[in-house]
């Protein structure tokens, strides 16, 4: 149950004024526990995770279980990925650049496959497959100050109005996501194949915001925390997921998988900064509900040589929240008005040379908001409405390349990823009538307007797959 106020005020229509204390929740609402990441083994993620209708790969279990059934042989198999996510961010014509880099196992994968010709009948494998993966989550990124951007305090101390001049940003979040699905294929007549998945998620993250000003009460250039930050969450999510591939034709397959909305369970610890006593801990809890996915595949296969394959995932619900009170509800207010459900398509394409592949694949998913228009700080300080076609969380694009070799019993793959997205990072504002302003001491900074930073994010992975065939 929540015990603190979420504002959203909304106006007509595009207008939308968001006095959160925390802008991130509505964030990672999209960004962590609603999103479809391009994550597993090295072959699925050379392909863009594009392999819907072609099935064969343990990962394929998160995209359509059906997949499980196409398999003909017990697998074991595990992926290191080495990964590294930068953000350039640009504010008042300054970029500033971070990066971020991580070495991990990302993916582990097992499946046992039963063949049923003793049973005589054109049931031909009953499948079972485990499959353990995992993200990062960290992400960090700082924003450049801006001279011209001075904030007037008159709240703090009484009788005295202080000035604060704006000088920097930042914004720093680390944490995993780890997704164990569960899933059960079955092959029939070498026709069709049907899947069902259970799928176990879990999340920890913490989180920190923070701005430094100039005030001119002392002359001095201090750093202060968003209210209610820092804070850590944990999360725990089930789901599960049901498909079909149909073998039309010896080079036509077609695929079609649906994903129950996901039932999450957070738990958040955070921080109230106070003028009238010390510094103290909370907690919360919240109960989500993130979109129903639906997934549509096609998969041409010329020759034994080359596969081809397109899959169009839909988002068929919006995220919602469980009203304990207030906060939740203006919550699903805003996602219920300016969510869109996101769509994404994935083409990838694999070519054998004898025992050697060669693979490749790109992804695009939409925006998931209408356009949005905030109260917003330009670069000379004064302050508009500013329209924002990408905010909070933009679109995104994935190319995948990679190769592998078949040695019979085992196998070894190789991929390199590239996914870049660009989106508006609003931060700043602060409300006094609802304490989510920036804290230092005794001193509060109250900003009635955003400011807005464009990022560039691009993250370069490499993944290496070992497995083995039995």
């Amino acid at each position: 149950m929540l015990k603190k106020t979420f504002l959203l005020l909304s106006i007509p229509i595009s207008f939308v004024y968001l006095k959160a204390q925390d802008i991130s929740v509505i964030t990672n609402t999209v960004d962590v526990y609603s999103s479809n990441p391009i994550n597993g083994t090295a072959k699925f993620n050379s392909m863009a995770g594009s392999i819907g209708a072609l099935g064969g790969d343990i990962s394929s279990a998160n995209l359509n279980p059906a997949g499980i059934g196409v398999f003909i042989t017990n697998d074991l198999n595990l992926t290191l990925g080495v990964h590294s996510n930068k953000n350039t961010t640009t504010f008042a014509g300054q970029a500033l650049s971070n990066k971020i880099n991580n070495t991990d196992i990302i993916n582990t994968g097992g499946l046992l496959s039963f063949n049923l010709d003793a049973l005589n009948s054109n049931w031909k494998f009953i499948n079972v497959g485990v499959n353990y993966s995992t993200r990062s989550l960290d992400n960090y990124s700082n924003s450049a100050g801006n001279s011209n951007i001075k904030i007037v305090d008159d709240f703090s101390l009484p009788n005295q109005i202080i000035n604060y001049t704006y000088r920097g940003h930042g914004y720093d979040r680390y944490g995993d996501q780890s997704k164990m699905n569960i899933a059960v294929g079955a092959n029939y007549d070498n026709r069709l194949y049907f899947g069902a998945g259970l799928n176990f998620q879990t999340s920890f993250l913490r989180q920190f915001d923070s701005a430094a000003f100039l005030s001119d009460y002392d002359n001095t250039n201090l750093l202060y925390n968003k209210q209610y930050t820092g804070y850590e969450e944990s999360a725990d999510g089930f789901s599960a997921n049901f498909g079909v591939i149909a073998k039309v034709s010896n080079q036509i397959r077609v695929g079609a998988a649906l994903e129950t909305p996901t039932w999450w369970s957070m738990d958040r610890v955070f921080s109230q900064y106070n003028f009238d006593q010390d510094d103290r801990t909370f907690g919360e809890d919240r109960r989500l509900v993130t979109p129903m996915k639906a997934t549509l595949s096609a998969a041409f296969v010329p020759s034994k040589n080359l596969a081809i394959n397109v899959d169009f995932i839909q988002g068929v619900t919006k995220p919602k929240y469980k009203v304990y009170g207030e906060a939740e509800q203006e919550l699903n207010d805003f996602f219920d008005d300016s969510y869109k459900n996101s769509s994404e398509v994935r083409i990838g394409a694999e070519y054998r040379i004898n025992a050697f592949r060669l693979r490749g694949g790109y992804a695009y998913q939409g925006n998931s908001f209408d356009n949005l228009s905030l109260l917003s700080y330009n670069d000379n300080g004064s302050t508009s409405n500013q329209s924002f076609s990408n905010l909070l969380v933009g679109k995104r694009n994935t190319i995948g390349a990679g190769l592998g070799y078949d040695f019979r019993a085992f196998y070894i793959d190789a991929s390199y990823q590239n996914i870049t997205s660009e989106y508006s990072s609003p931060f700043l504002q602060g409300n006094v009538d609802y304490n989510s302003g920036y804290f230092n001491g005794g001193f509060d900074v109250n900003s009635d307007a955003y400011a807005v930073s464009k990022v560039k994010n691009n993250r370069s992975n490499f993944f290496v797959t070992v497995g083995w065939k039995f």
